[in-house]
């Protein structure tokens, strides 16, 4: 019988000290229209969050703020990378 040994992914270190962490996930997520201002403020304030954003263009993170950017505005810095 053969056993294999699952190991959980690990969750990079800025994901445990980002300030989202801390904060409820409604704010980074709201519903379509709302406003993403106070998520902006948190990510302004936050040490994480270069590390966030690169995370969410290397993984094309497309719902939510990530590193201070909205969808729109993430979609906006990929495309002007890729010229």
């Amino acid at each position: 019988m053969q056993t294999t040994t699952v190991t959980p992914p690990t969750v990079p270190t800025w994901q445990a000290q980002a300030l989202c962490a801390q904060t409820g996930a409604d704010f980074f997520f709201p519903e379509p229209g709302s406003s993403v201002r106070e998520a902006k403020r948190i990510c302004g304030m936050c040490e994480a969050r270069s590390a966030c954003l690169e995370y969410a263009l290397t993984h094309d993170e497309r719902f939510g703020v990530w590193g201070g950017l909205s969808e729109k505005e993430r979609l906006a810095l990929r495309r002007l990378r890729t010229r």
